[in-house]
Order: C-alpha cells, then structure tokens, then sequence
C-alpha cells in the first residue's frame, strides 16, 4: 500500500503582535498574532514561535509579511519571513525581562532553549498545573476543565492541585453558573479520584521531561520498593528524594537530563509540601502489583493506527498491567506492532525488521489469554 499527500497549503499574512504564555514548568513560548487569512479552510489568526531562538533564525519582526502553513493540516506553523516586503516601521522583538503573568523572574538553563518563570506561585503555571493534572490521562477528573480550572483559581478556591480535594459545595454554589446537579457531579468525580494508580498519579505532576512512558516505568520500579498495596504521596516523596542520580540513570529510558529533573523535583521541599497536603486530604496511591510481575512481562509493543473498540491509552494500561512496554517508535527489538485503521509507515518498516503484527482483534486475544 501506498499513501500520497498533497503538499500542506502555504500562504501569506502579517504579524501583528507576539506575545508570550506560560506553561505548566514556567517556560514561556512566543505567540505571533496574525491578520486572519484562511490556510486550507480555517482561518487562522496566531502560530506558535516555540522560543526565542526561533524568532532569531526566522529573524521575525513584528509588522513583517510571513508565509504561513498548518502543520499536519492542524497547527498554524510561521514559515519564513519575507524582508523584501518591508517597509521600514518593523519594531524588533524583545525576549520578556520579567514573566508577562506574575512578573517574577525568568531564567535560561544551561543547554535549554527556553525561557522559564521560577515562581512557584505564578497564576499562570498553576493553572496548567491542574489542568494536566485533571487530564484524562492524568487524574481523570470529569468536569473540570481548562475553563472551571481558571475560575476556580481566579476567584481563590483553589492555589494547587491538592485543594481540589477539599472543596466543598457550597463554595462552587458561589459560582457563575453553578447550580446543584453541576456541583454534585464535580464533586462526585472528585471522590472518585481519592485513589490513584501510581503511574497516573507521577504523570499527573506534570515533572519536567516526563511522560506516559516514563511514568509508568518509575512506577513499575517504585512499586517494588513498598511492601503495601496503598501508600500516601509523601510516602512515594520520602522514598524517592533518596535515589540518588546514578540509581536514576540506570533505569530504561531515563537518560541524564531526566535523571537530573527527578532529582530537582522530589528533592524540592516545596514538593514535599505539595506531597504533604495531599495525602492530608486523603489522596492514596495504588501500587497495582501486576506492572511489576505479568505475563507480558518486558515485552515491547508499539501501537499504530487507531484501535476501534478502546483508545490509544486503555491500550497502554492494558499493557503495563501485565508488565508490558510500550514504546513510539520501532526497534529490531520490538516484540509487537499493534495495528489499527489507517497504520501509516511502521507496518512496512515492521515486516522489513521482523516484528510480529498484532491485528486489533489478535491483540485483544493476546490481553485475553496472557
């Protein structure tokens, strides 16, 4: 099988203005608002600069004419400036002195490209910060979205993650919009998110550089360490602000710069003060024994496609559970490539290195019987 695509559809606007946001760890990413055009059917009116050393090889102004394309056919991408188009009132862009939100300080790292705000307290990451951790694949928190997140921190209900788990009903009465049904369903997914499996719960924090897949390898090891089957956050704290950097670097995928931000994050006495509040207000985490020890114990899958009866996700936790991996990319050492509607290119690249090719229904069996 073959698949041809068009080229992505490229055209010409100008920037108006760039302006920065703030993530979730601080780091600050330039925004180009645009004269709206239409790019393949959708009008666009902003891209993302990623960081400033972008601005600097695209050497961006703002008033420039910029040719402009969606990336993937989704993400708004600035392609490249047109100088010949000038016309002599550009004004340069500027890196922030200060964070645009909180107008704390703003440091570069060693070896980073990103600006980053180290205010703990800025309203900004703290929003992020509950969003990830109320995501899906996160807590799971049903209802509080990025919308509900703000107003609950704007008007001083919550500060962190861990006042989520004391809020109580008349306080979101006091709401815009909120009636009894509404506040009765939050609080409803809130007490069913009391217990968390640790994997979710260490990817739920939002740590710098790690993901799905990391997560879910720290807790496979940590789960080794406690003799329970529950244990509290600051439990999980105290027993990892003791691994020291070396232990780290010897665990799969878990490379220096990682190793290093694990190190920063759980040796952080405000993370221990994060980890102290919320197991006072009862969060527990599930070590579920099985990522430790199962029947697909170090068995490597990578998923393609999309699976019709559970999403990218259920199929990973199926995985784990029985002591699986699950990667992104193919390797000869990769044991299975499970495929869905649509694969794209790893199914060739599979039969070329000899992976086995699970089907959606085969794989299904493989969970079943395993």
């Amino acid at each position: 099988m073959m698949a041809y695509k068009f080229p992505a559809e490229q055209v010409t606007t100008r920037v108006t203005d760039v302006s920065w946001q703030v993530g979730r760890t601080g780091a600050l990413t330039p925004v180009a608002h645009l004269e709206p055009v239409n790019v393949a059917g959708v009008i666009v009116s902003r891209a993302t600069l990623h960081n400033f050393d972008e601005i600097l090889r695209l050497d961006l102004k703002i008033g420039d004419t910029v040719v402009i394309e969606r990336a993937g056919d989704v993400i708004p991408k600035v392609l490249q400036v047109l100088p010949k188009l000038r016309q002599g009132d550009e004004k340069e862009i500027y890196p922030p002195a200060t964070c645009p939100r909180c107008h704390g300080p703003i440091v570069r790292e060693d070896g980073e490209v990103a600006l980053r705000c180290v205010n703990n307290k800025c309203l900004a990451r703290a929003l992020h910060q509950v969003i990830h951790f109320a995501s899906r694949e996160a807590a799971d928190i049903v209802g509080l979205g990025k919308k509900l997140s703000a107003q609950l921190l704007l008007t001083g209900l919550i500060e962190d993650i861990s006042d989520i788990y004391i809020l109580e009903k008349p306080a979101l009465l006091s709401l815009p919009g909120f009636k009894e049904k509404k506040a009765d369903n939050l609080l409803a997914a809130i007490a069913a998110r009391q217990e968390l499996s640790l994997a979710r719960f260490i990817y739920s924090l939002g740590i710098r550089h790690i993901g799905l897949e990391s997560a879910a390898t720290l807790a496979q090891v940590m789960a080794a360490e406690f003799s329970e089957n529950k244990i509290s956050p600051i439990e999980l704290q105290e027993k990892l602000k003791k691994v020291s950097f070396e232990k780290w670097s010897q665990l799969a995928d878990i490379g220096p710069i990682v190793s290093q931000a694990l190190i920063d994050y759980w040796q952080d006495s405000e993370t221990a003060v994060l980890m102290t509040k919320l197991s006072d207000r009862g969060l527990r985490l599930k070590l579920d024994q099985a990522t430790t020890a199962g029947p697909l114990q170090d068995k490597v899958f990578v998923l393609t496609g999309s699976l019709e009866s559970l999403s990218r996700s259920e199929a990973k936790n199926l995985i784990t559970q029985q002591g699986g991996v699950v990667k992104d990319s193919l390797v000869k050492t990769t044991d299975y490539l499970v495929v869905g509607a649509d694969p794209g290119s790893k199914l060739e690249q599979a039969k070329k290195i000899g992976v086995i090719v699970l089907t959606e229904e085969e794989f299904l069996k493989l969970i079943a019987t395993s």
